[in-house]
């Protein structure tokens, strides 16, 4: 079975294919903005334009453009191929790029992306076998900063909270599509529908 795996949730526009397994082509680009003309030319570019029976998206929490924009795409061609469609986490996608990256295996890993009106989506996870130790949360930086004690913070938002925090190593990173097949399987079955994270912006008038 042929795989698909699409990621806008972040700054990047992350995109990989699989046979089984097996990764047949990866694309990762850190854009900033332009996500979906990014990713109809990446997709287009794949062996078979991409075409898979499966199509796994990055349904956050991240950017709302960037999340809208890998789901819509995700359920377009799974409409037109009549692929199964799920989704998995930002959140873990970035553990596992993580524990990848470890010199000696840590405890716990906690994973910080940026949010929005100051605050960072994070949350922590067993080192070893990437459990959650906790619910993915959306917190304000500075009161993140003593609630996070891993000396090491890895996510888009590392940076702002160990300069926030005073002390520990950042390490910044996206969500890449072709870690996919080392997710555990239980963070490979979320539902194909936005995590947001947080509730809307607007607020209804009273």
């Amino acid at each position: 079975m042929r795989t698909l795996v699409i990621d806008t949730a972040t700054e990047a526009c992350s995109v990989a294919l699989f046979d089984n397994d097996q990764l047949i082509a990866r694309q990762h680009d850190v854009v900033g903005r332009g996500h979906a003309e990014h990713l109809v030319r990446i997709i287009a570019s794949l062996p078979d334009k991409g075409r898979a029976e499966r199509i796994a998206v990055d349904v956050g929490p991240g950017s709302f453009t960037g999340v809208r924009i890998g789901l819509a795409a995700a359920r377009a061609l799974a409409f037109a191929w009549e692929a199964q469609l799920t989704g998995y986490s930002a959140l873990a996608m970035i553990a596992i790029t993580a524990r990848k990256q470890m010199d000696m295996r840590e405890d716990s890993i906690t994973v910080a992306i940026t949010g929005g009106h100051g605050e960072l989506f994070w949350q922590r996870f067993v080192g070893d076998t990437l459990d959650p130790l906790g619910p993915l949360a959306s917190t304000p930086i500075d009161m993140l900063a003593a609630l996070a004690t891993d000396a090491k913070i890895y996510g888009t938002g590392a940076q702002a909270l160990i300069a926030a925090r005073g002390s520990g190593e950042a390490v910044p990173l996206h969500p890449d599509a072709g870690d996919y097949m080392a997710l555990p399987l239980p963070f490979t079955r979320l539902p194909p529908s936005p995590l947001y994270g947080r509730g809307a912006d607007a607020k209804p008038m009273t």
